[in-house]
Formats: C-alpha cells, sequence, structure tokens
C-alpha cells in the first residue's frame, strides 16, 4: 500500500498545468529535444533545398542582448 501511495505521489509530482500563453514558447524548435544528432543536418539540408531557403534555424547573438 505504500508502494502504491508513493509511486502515486512521484507521478502526481511531474504534472503541470500549462496556460495557453505559455503554449507558443513551449512548442517553439529550440525547446524539443534532438532525436538523432546525425540525421538533423540531412533533414535541415532537405528542408533549405524543398523552401528554397537557408538558415533562421536556430538562435543567434550572444548574451548581451544584441542581435
Amino acid at each position: 500500500m505504500r508502494v502504491v501511495l508513493l509511486l502515486l505521489l512521484v507521478l502526481a509530482a511531474g504534472c503541470a498545468t500549462v496556460k495557453p500563453q505559455e503554449r507558443a514558447l513551449l512548442a517553439d524548435p529550440i525547446m524539443q529535444f534532438d532525436g538523432d544528432p546525425l540525421a538533423n543536418p540531412r533533414v535541415q539540408h532537405a528542408i533549405d533545398n524543398r523552401e528554397g531557403s537557408h538558415g533562421g534555424a536556430g538562435v543567434s547573438g550572444g548574451g548581451c542582448g544584441c542581435n
């Protein structure tokens, strides 16, 4: 019984309510984990060729606030 209660407490600690205005920040591609670091450059290359654009996929600038 104690083990089940402890398990429920541990699982409940990981739950969080996300406000609608915060969902855009969490859906930002920069917040996503990279599944396969070797496949990402190939996928980005295919997207660049398909869209006819290059760059814009990442964070620029230093820590000073100027871009």
